[in-house]
């Protein structure tokens, strides 16, 4: 009893001070849940009417030199925090989108230079996100309220003050806190912000502020997760972008282009009188007429009417305003709310604003971006540079589809381009968080289709396998055994759902080859990607030294083979179907047996001549496929003309149109569908495995062992590539001097050794030209056309040449 009465008492004084003295404790120990008070249940309708965004504020003293003090804090919706006025970090839309019943990531911040000897200031303010998400009925029928946890945003926080003399002091959340309705009048995700500069409060978020009139902060239910800090990089700004131009409509009215499409906020020079009301709409593209077209960025293709709902806007696209208060010369930048854009048109101003009053804030998870591909084609570079721009704005604490009408983290999308994204950035922590985000998620009846859950139940195995298919690709080039191990007995339990969901070993449910250009059955490429888990189980099986279950998925993933090759190789397809998606995707899983597969490969190339402009129609897993199993069967040439030309359906057609990022669907659309999606960047991991030749070694993975073997297709005269792997860098160059000479330049990291396989017919000399580094150095033949030799860490050049040819 008397430990318990000292363990009140300690409450007590937290109670009472909002401070509380110890040694090192769990981060938010004493800390409270804090927001305003819980409002009753509303009607749809109201929920879209004004209700500001509140600010926080509680003052403390510092009696002495400081250590250190180090902010704990994290919210259920977003925030934003402030010492002594200033924003203690650079993150924006923190924290990271989890289902926050389950889990969510605090930060930890040095708050130490922001803090004086005296009176300090913490402030904290709070935002929607997408745990207070508006009733929108997305596609008029998904409201994501009815199926993400929500409730009023809150946050939690600890400031931990660390005195050179041995203090230790916590400042924690509780009822001392103030608020007040802050500026921000409306802010959602989707579509935008509302900020009445007339309600600003100056000097709400430093110490001496008169905040008497403030009311108690409510101490709130907290949304039920796991409190975890966050292991992954947060959403920064990582680019600033300035207009291309300005142009004026008419009524007031003008165009910002900002030269290329992409996620993220402005900051924009306002002139104009109190009460003036600037609206901003946000657009991927212009009508013909120069005016603003916003309608592939419409949340849940919500454009009639009644569609979205009571009280939802007739159209639901992205738009935010701002109201001058007694400033007539300002800046402003939304908060709470990110927008995909090109286009900014801007209405209500008198004056036409200049170039140097606009700024595009590009946002994305600030995730390494040192990896690098150029070539000697323009073409091909402005397709990579348009992929990694869409990648990155896809990356907003989850890996979305599309950052503007959907913003979920499909695992269809996933699947199609984690390769691509791991070649392009340091991804491993990011894709951690993105197999947490699937655990919390899945559920042990039903496939679904989006990590965190949003309802979605449609499209079938070839989404859901991303949380197994993602653990591959961790182990694969990250040698990540530790995601395995913590994840093999939900990887069991996942694969026997599938095998109760589908006993006869035929995934026929679901979505298929999502916009190919002709039908593809999803008994493909479901029972594929089937077959994929069952190989990928395998080999985590044995690296568990689990005998029994590698046997099992052994058998089972024979058993599967032997059902898509009897379904589609021994048996003809009579209904329509997709030949370049069926025949690739054969090739792709070694499906079909050795001896035939240059009638598979046959089959391949003619289904491709008979496409328009002999070019591919695939969707988002067909596309991959058919540009590795072409460029595996030695077909780089034929895989370089399609990518390198400007004819429909390709790449090079959307660049040819303008596009910056690329489109979700081969043919243009300026209505319906995202121009900003990943799944036709899987050209991007070919650039890196084939013109670059850089590709990991299953049974050495983590590239401690690899392969560098670059194809140097027929018009293409250089390749300048670095790939940062675990143990470091990675460099394949290669430049054609002329047409009897090309010189290779390579790097191998330490602990890392590379097979290097080079184009060679028998009649050329290969010379090691330069060389810093311990190699193997032994050429042998490989075929008449190819030369294979051993290099371990170091730098080298080599040249291929015709011999007798001076150099």
């Amino acid at each position: 009893m008397r430990h318990l009465h000292l363990y009140n008492l300690s409450i007590l004084l937290v109670l009472l001070t909002g401070c509380h003295t110890n040694r090192e404790r769990e981060p938010f120990l004493h800390a409270a849940w804090i927001g305003e008070p819980v409002i009753p249940s509303m009607a749809d309708s109201l929920m879209y009417g004004d209700h500001p965004a509140p600010l926080f504020r509680r003052e403390f003293n510092v009696n002495g030199k400081l250590r250190s003090a180090t902010l704990y804090i994290t919210a259920a919706g977003y925030y934003v925090a402030y010492i002594n006025g200033e924003k203690v970090d650079k993150n924006y839309l923190d924290p990271a989108w989890t289902h926050y019943g389950k889990r969510v990531y605090y930060a930890a911040y040095d708050a130490t230079p922001l803090i004086r000897e005296g009176v300090n200031c913490i402030g904290n303010t709070l935002g929607n996100g997408f745990y207070n998400p508006l009733p929108l009925r997305m596609w008029g029928r998904r409201n994501l309220r009815e199926e993400l946890p929500v409730g009023q945003p809150a946050f939690i926080a600890r400031l931990r003050l660390e005195y050179l003399d041995g203090r230790t002091v916590d400042m924690v959340t509780d009822d001392r806190w103030k608020f007040n309705a802050g500026p921000i009048l409306k802010n959602n995700v989707y579509l935008g912000e509302v900020y009445d500069a007339r309600r600003e409060i100056p000097g709400w978020n430093t110490a001496g502020f008169d905040d008497g009139e403030w009311k108690s902060s409510s101490v709130v239910q907290g949304p039920g997760g796991q409190l975890q800090q966050a292991f992954f990089p947060p959403v920064q700004a990582t680019e600033v972008l300035q207009p291309r131009q300005v142009s004026s409509l008419n009524n007031s009215r003008y165009i910002a282009d900002m030269g290329v499409n992409f996620a993220g906020l402005y900051r924009i020079r306002l002139r104009g009188q109190q009460g003036d009301t600037i609206t901003f709409q946000f657009g991927e593209r212009l009508y013909d007429n120069g005016e603003l077209n916003p309608m592939t960025t419409v949340c849940g293709q919500i454009k009639n009417p009644g569609m979205g709902g009571p009280g939802a806007p007739d159209i639901a696209w992205q738009t935010d305003s701002y109201i001058f208060g007694d400033n007539q010369d300002a800046w402003y930048s939304p908060l709470f709310t990110f927008h995909t854009y090109r286009y900014m048109e801007i209405s209500g101003l008198e004056r036409k604003p200049l170039p140097t009053d606009i700024e595009g804030i590009v946002l994305n998870t600030n995730v390494d971006t040192a990896n690098r591909f150029y070539c000697s084609s323009a073409l091909i570079n402005a397709i990579q540079k348009a992929s990694r721009r869409t990648f990155l704005a896809n990356l907003m604490g989850v890996q979305s589809d599309c950052p503007a009408r959907e913003r979920f983290g499909y695992g269809g999308d996933l699947n199609a381009t984690a390769e691509s994204f791991i070649y392009n950035f340091g991804m491993q922590s990011f894709y951690r968080k993105t197999i947490y985000d699937w655990l919390d998620a899945v559920n042990d009846s039903a496939f679904i289709d989006t990590a965190p859950f949003v309802g979605i139940r449609y499209c079938g195995i070839s989404w859901e396998s991303a949380f197994l298919i993602t653990q591959y690709c961790l182990y694969l080039y990250y040698n990540d055994l530790d995601i395995v191990r913590e994840m093999y007995d939900h990887d069991l339990r996942w694969m026997d759902k599938v095998a109760r969901i589908h006993p006869g070993l035929v995934v026929d449910q679901g979505l298929s080859d999502h916009e190919s250009l002709e039908p593809v059955p999803v008994a493909l490429t479901g029972t594929s990607h089937y077959l994929q888990c069952a190989r990928i189980m395998k080999r985590f099986a044995a690296l568990m030294g689990d005998r029994e279950n590698e046997e099992k998925y052994e058998q089972l993933a024979g058993d599967l083979r032997e059902n898509l090759l009897e379904m589609f190789w021994r048996k003809t397809v009579s209904d329509p179907i997709n030949k370049q998606t069926l025949f690739s995707t054969l090739l792709y899983y070694e499906i079909v047996p050795e001896r035939e597969r240059k009638a598979a490969l046959d089959s391949l190339l003619k289904a491709v001549v008979e496409g328009p402009s002999g070019h591919f129609t695939t969707g988002i897993f067909g596309t991959k496929y058919i540009l590795e199993a072409l460029s595996e069967a030695g077909h780089t040439n034929s895989v370089y003309r399609v990518i390198n030309s400007r004819a429909y359906p390709g790449w090079g057609h959307m660049i040819d149109r303008g596009a910056t990022t690329i489109w979700e669907t081969w043919k243009e659309s300026d209505d319906i569908y995202s121009n900003c999606h990943p799944m036709f960047g899987s050209v991007s991991e070919w650039f890196f495995r084939w013109l670059a030749g850089i590709r990991p070694d299953a049974d050495h993975p983590g590239f401690e062992r690899f392969t560098i073997a670059p194809a140097l297709p027929d018009g293409l005269d250089q390749v300048v590539c670095t790939y940062h792997s675990p143990l470091g860098e990675i460099i394949s160059n290669w430049r054609k001097t002329d047409i009897h000479k090309q010189v290779f330049d390579m790097a191998v990291p330490e602990g890392s050794s590379a097979l290097v396989r080079l184009p060679a017919r028998e009649d050329q000399e290969i010379i090691l030209e330069e060389e810093k580094g311990r190699n193997a150095y032994s050429p042998h033949r490989d075929g008449p056309m190819h030369v294979c030799f051993e290099l371990g860490p170091g730098t080298y050049t080599i040249s291929v040449r015709d011999q007798n040819i001076d150099n």
